[in-house]
């Protein structure tokens, strides 16, 4: 059986030689992945290139800002104090249409458009005697400037209204996106040819569709009512997610155990009640091959089979579990003792904990430079402006070329009534308009790239900093001054290809990913069942390849951080450890998930609960200092204070992960490299020796002394 074990695990490699010049990190390293990393700085060139690209081409005011008929933009140059646009007839307008269409495409309609320094505030209607007044007479002198620029106060109203160069009616009006829209409770003039019904229903869903300005600024008044709160929220979570931390290297045997015989209980529990409901059915009689196969899963909850077949689940569930504790004990002693140590080198290298600050600052900058990018990317192009008039077919109009581009800036002298240059788009030609599909993938694959090289590199550094506490013999003496900055420079410094290599192959399965959910959701209407069978099991292999990836990455780079070589020799010396010791891997994988679960709830439900009945009023006798705020949507700061908990936890929670992760692969390197002896002491810590049954009888440097 020995020989059998031996021969099984030379299959995963031979176990690590005694090094006598090795104490941790190597300092005398050399750059590793050249090719790569080179690979990566053309490709950052090429990204700056294309953001020099965008914008240069890119115009993102026609997003930011809204449109006149003549392409001009309100708020800014000529219109800088009109900054609201005002449809002449807004019920032309196409109502079913989404947020990003009407900001790309200016909410187009086929009626004219006009800058104003303010919207209508209360209904009117050109009455027929006002027909032979003068411009100047009905609008500007009413202070009614809502004509289209230039219109001469002698011009009669008449005419005016038959070339559309002013409203024939206003609609008292609320700006949303910098656009005028009517007040769904106003009361509308009677126009021809559209019932008020009509009108209210028109006026009802543009304002569905691009949300009530009421409700932006009372959520505005809430966050100024309560973002203090919310800080002191936040920084409970920060102090409730370090202290749980610091105390695992107390409490984390108990802890652990407690969370153990509390599954226990609850499969225990789930057991009895699936019983109980068997029971119950058997009793009644309630068989499946009375129910037979259908489509309405709720049914299956009334036949006696769903609850055996749930509770022979259960039990071997329960079993397994029972199985594990009895027979694992020693690996689960190992996996809370290397807890507790992680929780010593936590609180050793402290600056470690606010590392992740670091990664979300690098993280906000991929993400906007991206962002940044496609915003100009689609807004590239110079404007297009074409002949248009309300209605073709009148006299004069037959030999007016509609649709043709002309310049908004000439004066249209034309006998076809309404005519105008308008703004129709922005053109498709040019260098960066005909390569916009190539530019925009590019960016993505960028966008991709260089996040998870910024996660890449906080999981080398942070390995690297634990790493020096593990192979420090004398703790803390001979930990090192600055683990964690002395990691980050060498890591930036030798191993930025190692790093976007691993990045690179993360990243073009997540592309990969993210085509087929592309393709699924185009097909999607199609429902045919073999392909979706088909799609659905290529996601599911990728999201398995995808999920195996960053474990083998993650461990590639704690190797990375300790020896220097490179990625690929990395990645399989880890795997080839971690398959040595496959189940202490196991072991330790599910026990700090457990863990790290637990202090998440305990974190995130904590300040949630605490929001909770300091939002709502639920906690009497505060005082007037820590009254709480009154709010329109006491939800708000809630959910605000429980996504800012969850985002802090994980943070501090990740760095104790990848801390356990590289004392784990420290500590099964220790085994094989050292035997306890004056020459090859072990690194571990005293209560690792104990539960293994070994210690030392030397310390590194006796023999030296003794010689």
């Amino acid at each position: 059986m020995g020989g059998k074990q031996d021969q099984d695990k030379e299959a995963y490699g031979k176990p690590a030689k005694y090094d006598p010049s090795f104490r941790g990190p190597i300092r005398n390293r050399s750059c590793t992945d050249i090719i790569c990393c080179v690979l990566f700085f053309l490709f950052i060139l090429g990204y700056i290139a294309v953001g020099i690209l965008a914008w240069v081409y890119g115009d993102p005011k026609q997003v930011l800002y809204p449109r006149n008929s003549t392409g001009a933009y309100c708020g800014i140059g000529e219109n800088k104090e009109k900054p609201y646009l005002l449809y002449f007839n807004i019920f032309s307008c196409v109502l079913n249409t989404n947020i990003i269409a009407i900001a790309q495409n200016g909410l187009k309609c086929p009626t004219p458009q006009v800058c104003v320094s303010s919207c209508p505030e209360a209904s009117w209607t050109v009455e027929p005697r006002q027909f032979s007044q003068t411009v100047e007479q009905v609008f500007y002198a009413a202070n009614r400037n809502f004509c289209l620029p230039g219109v001469p106060g002698n011009m009669q109203v008449l005419q005016s209204l038959q070339q559309e160069l002013c409203p024939s009616f206003l609609l008292p009006s609320t700006s949303a996106l910098g656009r005028c829209f009517p007040w769904t409770n106003s009361t509308v003039p009677e126009l021809p040819g559209i019932s008020n019904t009509s009108i209210s229903q028109s006026i009802s869903g543009l304002l569905d569709s691009l949300n009530a300005r009421d409700i932006s600024v009372k959520i505005f008044e809430d966050f100024a009512q309560s973002w203090y709160w919310i800080l002191i929220a936040l920084g409970l979570a920060l102090v409730l997610s370090l202290l749980f931390i610091l105390l695992l290297r107390l409490v984390a045997g108990p802890l652990v155990f407690v969370l153990i015989i509390g599954v226990l209980g609850v499969l225990a529990y789930g057991i009895y009640h699936c019983w109980e409901e068997y029971r119950v059915l058997r009793d009644k009689g309630a068989s499946i091959s009375q129910l037979g196969f259908t489509t309405n899963l709720s049914a299956y909850r009334n036949v006696q089979e769903t609850w055996l077949a749930a509770l022979i689940i259960l039990a071997v569930l329960e079993g397994v579990l029972l199985l594990m504790l009895i027979f694992l004990r020693q690996r689960i002693c190992i996996a809370i003792a290397l807890l507790k140590e992680a929780s010593r080198a936590v609180g050793y290298i402290m600056s470690t904990m606010f590392y992740p600050l670091v990664t979300f600052a690098l993280l906000l900058v991929c993400i906007a430079y991206w962002a940044i990018i496609a915003l100009f990317l689609a807004t590239s192009g110079q404007p297009q402006y074409v002949f248009w008039a309300p209605n073709s077919s009148l006299p004069g109009c037959e030999k007016v070329p509609m649709n043709t581009s002309c310049d908004p800036m000439e004066q249209v002298n034309s006998s076809c009534p309404g005519l105008m240059c308008v703004f129709q788009g922005y053109q498709s030609t040019g260098l960066a308009q005909r390569s916009l599909f190539n530019l925009q993938i590019y960016a993505v694959l960028g966008l991709f790239w260089t996040i998870n090289w910024v996660l890449a590199l906080g999981q080398c550094v942070l390995a690297g900093a634990f790493a020096s506490f593990y192979w420090a013999f004398h703790k803390p003496r001979d930990i090192p001054t600055f683990p964690l900055g002395s990691a980050f420079l060498r890591t930036l410094r030798y191993h930025t290809g190692s790093l976007a290599f691993g990045a690179l192959i993360l990243t073009l399965v997540q592309i990969a990913r993210v085509i087929l959910e592309y393709i699924d959701h185009k097909l999607r209407g199609a429902q045919n069942p073999l392909t979706r069978c088909i799609l659905c099991c290529f996601k599911c292999c990728l999201w398995c390849l995808e999920k195996f990836i960053k474990f083998l990455n993650r461990n590639a780079y704690i190797m990375i951080a300790i020896y220097g070589k490179n990625f690929c020799v990395s990645a399989k010396n880890a795997f080839m450890l971690l398959m040595r010791n496959i189940v202490r891997v196991v072991v330790l994988d599910k026990v700090t998930d457990l863990l790290l679960f637990f202090g998440k709830l305990l974190v995130v439900g904590g300040v949630g609960v605490l929001s909770f009945f300091f939002f709502t009023g639920r906690i009497p006798s505060l005082g007037k200092t820590f009254e709480n705020p009154q709010l329109n949507y006491y939800w708000l700061p809630i959910m605000v204070s429980i996504l800012g908990a969850y985002l802090i936890a994980s943070g501090f929670f990740s760095v104790f992960g990848m801390c356990v992760d590289t004392l784990f692969l420290c500590f099964l390197e220790d085994l094989e490299r050292n035997d306890g002896s004056a020459d090859r002491p072990y690194y571990m810590s005293k209560s690792l020796l104990k539960i293994l049954g070994k210690k030392n009888k030397g310390t590194p440097g006796d023999k030296k002394r003794k010689k």
